[in-house]
């Protein structure tokens, strides 16, 4: 095993890290690049495809057992309100912060994918289970942090503040602007941690079992194609697989970034008080409306993004 490999499997992430941008910089920065650029391109292709059932998870999760009645019974209801209440659009209302975060998140999240990748594989440029984990993870760390917490915590107070009687924010950047300046950067850094659990452990499974089903389909032959169908009933797979593995912690999440945010002390008292006032089950819900999402998004996210390296590793060398 080369001196690579073993920097690889250092169990602290600085060296790691170091290593994977010194790799890059060698000569392996073009899968970094093109995987930036595919991934931005497949962001905003497939977030204005999935969002609507977005829209519907995050208002179920919000619509909490507490002293007022619930808005919604079920996933029917809530479309059936909103386009009641809000027209058909309304079930695109937060677009425009997803829109403007699903770019550099799916950037960040397949750059630092193949970046990591480009530094881990075998002489047969193939990943062993644990890398596939560690890779997955260290994108899902990186998407985290760099674009998904702000992101989030906006679009989740965005969808939070239509369900109020006199909505305050009119657009994106005055409600970035408005949510600034009553809070602080703070404002759109809430439930980072949670963000980090759950972005984290979604790309280390999505990834691991992506990249596990395509290296069965062609037998340890990395070049060997995978077709864009089988490539995206994979990725189904791999999202269906994320939901059941961390909706808790998606839920979690969703309630440190709502409006009522600040009734929780952080992530684990969170967790501690739905749990004792909600039950367990309280954990899953927007589940049906987020498996769907996951799955379709998942799947056409993996098919577009082969689409676009094939396209780039074919005119790119």
């Amino acid at each position: 095993m080369d001196n690579r490999n073993l920097q690889f499997r250092n169990p602290f992430l600085r060296p790691w890290m170091k290593d994977a941008g010194a790799a890059a910089a060698a000569g392996g920065g073009n899968m970094g690049i093109k995987g930036i650029i595919a991934g931005g391109i497949t962001g905003g292709i497939e977030i204005c495809i999935t969002y609507p059932t977005e829209y519907v998870k995050t208002q179920l999760q919000l619509d909490e057992k507490s002293g007022k009645a619930k808005q919604y019974t079920g996933i029917l209801d809530c479309v059936k309100k909103t386009v009641r209440n809000h027209g058909f659009f309304g079930l695109y209302r937060g677009l425009s912060v997803l829109l403007y975060g699903s770019i550099p998140k799916s950037a960040v999240r397949f750059g630092a994918f193949e970046t990591f990748k480009k530094h881990a594989v075998d002489d047969k440029g193939n990943l062993t289970a644990g890398t596939r984990l560690l890779c997955g993870l260290g994108a899902g760390i990186c998407e985290a942090i760099f674009a998904v917490t702000p992101m989030e915590t906006v679009k989740v107070k965005f969808i939070n503040d239509q369900r109020s009687a006199n909505p305050k924010y009119k657009g994106f950047f005055h409600g970035v602007r408005h949510i600034i300046a009553e809070q602080g950067l703070r404002g759109v850094y809430q439930g980072v941690t949670a963000t980090i659990m759950k972005q984290g452990s979604n790309q280390a499974i999505r990834f691991f079992v992506m990249e596990t089903l395509k290296d069965w389909y062609r037998d340890g032959d990395p070049t060997k194609p995978v077709p864009k169908p089988i490539v995206g009933a994979f990725g189904a797979v791999a999202g269906a697989a994320s939901v059941f593995g961390n909706t808790p912690i998606d839920v979690v999440k969703t309630r440190m970034q709502g409006l009522e945010a600040s009734k929780y002390k952080n992530t684990l008292d969170c967790f501690l008080k739905i749990w004792k006032n909600e039950g367990p089950f309280a954990f899953y819900k927007g589940t049906v409306p987020r498996l769907s999402r996951v799955c379709l998004d998942v799947a056409i996210t993996f098919m577009i993004y082969d689409s676009f390296m094939e396209f780039f590793n074919a005119v790119w060398k």
